[in-house]
């Protein structure tokens, strides 16, 4: 079967429109309805300044006032930015190391009464950008990177996710990736946007040699001044912007939540 895993920009029929989707970050937790059909958020981001220190139950606390909320019942979709395996954290860059072994399905189930399925943050919204914005119907090989806090990544061959894929943690220039070239130097540490941005092409030239992409997606909040600083940015893949912005992680986390992630989505699913 031609592309039967391949996402599609389309929804089951038998699935609701409205579905809800939380993305927790290393500043902010924030959560919203969406509607599939669409990929748009229905309501207001709601949004709660991440717990210090980010632990589980204070994480998982903070979840649950998102959804109380919103007086959501039902499926509940969360993006952590961890390395998760079958609902079980095996890292935790930016977020408390208690998570480490944590069973983060379990444990938001039990903070928010609802059903809850959790992912690698970066994974979430690169589901989100391959059904609905800048990646859609893209062929071969995707790579959405997420510049924030830390970097984000999400690799794609022909539409199939490849998870936990982690390209911010690679060594490069003598130290991890993310501390030399994430959004953080320019939002938090005044550094001038040019050379944060010389510094992102270096490590996107790496990734070149690593993975030969076909497209690279830049995404983050950063990704708004795209125009500013794309010139410094020489490489030969083509680079396209996230279009749900900071939305991505909400509405990917969203669609997990019904199980809409490449190793289940089928062609019997889709529409004509």
């Amino acid at each position: 079967m031609d592309g039967g895993n391949r996402y599609k920009a389309s929804i089951p029929a038998e699935m609701s429109d409205l579905l809800f989707g939380i993305d927790v970050g290393g500043s902010g937790i924030k959560g919203a309805i969406v509607d599939a059909a669409l990929g748009d958020l229905t309501t207001d981001r709601y949004r709660i300044k991440t717990p210090q220190p980010a632990t589980p139950e204070a994480v998982a606390a903070t979840i649950a006032r998102i959804v109380e909320h919103f007086e959501w019942e039902g499926p509940v979709g969360a993006a952590l930015p961890s390395v998760v395996r079958r609902g079980i954290v095996a890292t935790a860059a930016n977020i408390d190391k208690g998570w480490i072994g944590t069973d983060a399905d379990q444990l938001l189930e039990e903070a928010t009464g609802n059903p809850v399925r959790v992912l690698n943050d970066a994974d979430a919204a690169g589901i989100a950008e391959m059904i609905y914005g800048a990646g859609a119907d893209e062929p071969g090989v995707v790579v959405l990177l997420t510049f924030g806090t830390g970097i984000g990544s999400a690799i794609f061959h022909d539409g199939i996710l490849v998870p936990n894929s982690e390209l911010g943690h690679l060594e490069f220039r003598g130290m991890v990736a993310e501390h030399y070239a994430a959004a953080r130097l320019v939002e938090r540490d005044d550094m001038e946007l040019d050379p944060w941005a010389i510094r992102v092409g270096e490590y996107l030239n790496h990734l070149e040699r690593i993975l030969t992409p076909d497209l690279f997606i830049f995404g983050g909040g950063i990704s708004k001044r795209f125009d500013d600083f794309s010139g410094h940015l020489q490489v030969d893949t083509p680079v396209k912007v996230a279009q749900l912005r900071n939305n991505a992680g909400i509405v990917g986390a969203a669609l997990a939540s019904r199980g809409l992630t490449p190793a289940e989505r089928t062609d019997s699913e889709e529409q004509p």
